[in-house]
């Protein structure tokens, strides 16, 4: 997929904006990001110049050639034309409950393990938990940071990571 102009609206730790930052780099669609910090002067999300963007308030949201897709990353990947985004999304939702489909098994992997790891690994890291009794999430996420979309888009590596956490 190609478009004119791709902006994605972002705040380095959220896990939704690093999944969407994932898929766009799995699928090479370049975009320019626009950071939104969550935190600062209470909150800039809460902005009137954001909320011109973005009504909903939260990130992430893609502008693709003038046209803002909000309200989830799963609404953001759908949008995109990517079932197979959808379908894996929607199986991280439900549990993959016996579901049998054959598609494109790494980008499923890849996006069910990173929902887990991005949401357990960077919250332990950055409360600094041990993972020491967590081998094989400490596997996993290893195996995933070789992968470049992984390596590109993680929150440490973001331009609106502060310096003291970048990789």
């Amino acid at each position: 997929l190609q478009f004119l102009k791709c902006l994605l609206f972002i705040y380095f730790r959220s896990s939704c904006s690093w999944r969407v930052r994932i898929a766009l780099a799995l699928k090479g669609i370049s975009y320019d990001l626009v950071p939104v910090n969550l935190l600062k002067d209470g909150g800039q999300q809460f902005s009137a110049e954001f909320k011109a963007v973005n009504p909903m308030q939260q990130v992430p949201a893609l502008k693709i050639d003038g046209i803002t897709l909000s309200q989830s990353n799963l609404s953001i990947l759908k949008q995109m034309g990517e079932k197979k985004m959808e379908w894996a999304q929607n199986c991280i939702a439900s549990g993959f409950q016996g579901t049998a489909h054959c598609c494109d098994l790494l980008l499923i992997a890849a996006l069910a393990v990173q929902l887990v790891v991005s949401q357990k690994l960077f919250c332990f890291c950055r409360f600094k938990v041990d993972m020491g009794p967590y081998p094989t999430i400490t596997r996993i996420n290893k195996a995933l940071l070789e992968l470049e979309a992984f390596k590109v888009s993680h929150p440490s590596r973001q331009p609106d990571t502060p310096a003291e956490l970048r990789a």
